[in-house]
């Protein structure tokens, strides 16, 4: 019996309906198609990735298929790998294209992806990958780049139109087991709301009205997650494009009467750039994950302390704002990027810690966890590139700065609250008495500092800013520096 010609959307790090090449292109096309989300057990079980990131997938599909539901479509979920599944499809169908996005991730995809071409061509499949957000794969410099991207930033965006299919029948042997669904099914309301539908609304109400003081309060640990764009995490999966993003926000700022307003829409789309920016860097080169981008970094010899590493995971370093943050995380999925950045520094500079050994647990923290954004970052705040300035956030004067009265540290350590304002930043400092007044024990009910801030940082400065005159670090700078700076 002949099989029917068909062709697959492979729905990845691009769960919408909307800009969506895949679907566009698909839709025009003379084959019916079906549309594939794969949860692959290899990646599922990576050091990089959490329950809470297939929670906010699995969401988000649904609300998908919801938009799919009145045309006869749905996003086919498998658990699985991604060949065997386009193997059980041969079976039933003749797979003449495939369609996805290229996805800018991590080795283990990237493989993936090449086991996929192979069986692709083995079996005359035409598999046709899109550009993603203005990332550029296969490039070997950034000439010319910047100009592209706001090229792409200012095409149009693709108005998705669907029409109702005769539904291909599709035997399954790969179904979600009801263990995992039920966990996927338990997001927490304490994380942003998955799906396409929501991430319209945080875009929305970020432009008429919310980002009022987007700037003001950016570096703000506390009134940051009302005035920063909360767009992180319908960007890094895909419910939203960057273009889509882009657009509205610099449709908004065309139409702002005031300066001020202006100066927020042109400082977060500056942002956005810079989000495609990193993601390019890790594109060209995905080591960044594993590896010091400069190798001269790989000299620069750390002790690993767990005792350290497990007070920084656990929120219980004795520095309220690294804790505080370290407590938001695990509860919410987000903390602004001041905080990102200090809790890197604090990690890598006054605990003198590999940065390798913290990049994947604050990657499973990360609801928006992007690759491309993450390790790219992380090496830059840890001082690893050679090319970055090196800053060292000093967790005491970034509280001080940023959470003066103590708000967003009282309301993530409880066992603070009662501790006056101007002790707040430093606890460890109070008298017994103080202690006792305020209902917390140093060393009982609140850690003590698990280091010496002003020790531990001159420290950091000795090693970190003196090996950057390393032969072998700055001979990488050069080779750095003509790959991802033109």
């Amino acid at each position: 019996m002949k099989k029917s010609k068909i062709n697959i959307v492979w729905i990845k790090r691009d769960i919408r309906s909307q800009d969506h090449h895949p679907f566009d292109i698909a839709e025009k096309s003379v084959h019916p198609y079906l549309s594939i989300y794969v949860f692959e057990p290899s990646l599922m079980a990576y050091p990089d990735t959490s329950i809470r990131h297939l929670q906010f997938q699995y969401h988000a599909l649904i609300q998908l298929n919801q938009k799919l539901q009145p045309y006869n479509k749905a996003v086919n979920i498998f658990h699985s790998e991604a060949v065997p599944v386009l193997e059980i499809i041969q079976q039933q169908y003749e797979i003449v294209n495939l369609y996805s996005y290229q996805e800018s991730g991590i080795a283990l995809s990237y493989n993936r992806d090449k086991n996929v071409q192979k069986f692709c061509k083995e079996n005359n499949i035409n598999w046709s990958q899109f550009q993603r957000d203005g990332i550029v794969r296969g490039i070997h410099n950034r000439t010319g780049w910047d100009k592209q991207w706001y090229a792409t930033m200012h095409s149009p965006i693709i108005k998705n139109d669907f029409t109702l299919q005769e539904p291909l029948i599709l035997n399954n042997p790969y179904p979600l087991s009801d263990m995992m669904l039920e966990n996927l099914k338990n997001y927490p309301p304490s994380y942003q709301p998955a799906g396409e539908n929501f991430g319209m609304k945080y875009l929305q109400s970020f432009v008429n009205g919310r980002g009022q003081f987007y700037s003001k309060h950016i570096s703000k640990p506390n009134e940051s997650r009302l005035s920063c764009g909360r767009i992180s995490p319908y960007l890094s999966w895909g419910n939203l494009s960057i273009k889509q993003v882009y657009q509205t926000i610099y449709n908004a700022g065309k139409i702002a009467k005031a300066a001020k307003e202006k100066s927020n829409f042109v400082n977060i789309l500056s942002r956005l750039k810079w989000h495609c920016h990193f993601i390019q860097k890790f594109e060209v080169d995905c080591s960044y994950e594993t590896q010091c981008i400069n190798a001269g970094y790989e000299l620069l010899e750390h002790t690993i302390n767990t005792e350290y590493i497990d007070a920084w995971k656990k929120g219980n370093t004795g520095y309220p704002l690294v804790d505080a943050c370290m407590k938001c995380l695990e509860a919410t999925g987000w903390i602004n990027f001041r905080m990102r950045a200090m809790l890197v520094s604090f990690f890598c500079h006054h605990l003198f810690q590999d940065w390798r050994a913290g990049t994947y647990h604050l990657a499973q923290l990360f609801l928006d966890y992007e690759p491309g954004i993450h390790y790219t970052q992380f090496q830059m705040q840890a001082g690893t590139t050679g090319i970055n300035t090196i800053r060292m956030y000093n967790p005491v004067k970034q509280s001080m700065d940023h959470d003066p009265q103590g708000i967003f540290i009282k309301k993530w350590l409880p066992e603070l609250s009662k501790v006056p304002t101007a002790q707040i930043h430093e606890p460890y400092k109070m008298s017994i008495m103080e202690q006792e007044i305020a209902g917390v024990i140093i060393g009982k009910d609140y850690p003590f500092p698990v280091v010496d801030i002003v020790e531990a940082g001159k420290s950091a400065r000795k090693h970190i800013w003196g090996h950057k005159s390393n032969e072998t670090v700055k001979q990488e700078n050069k080779r750095i520096l003509a790959i991802h700076c033109r």
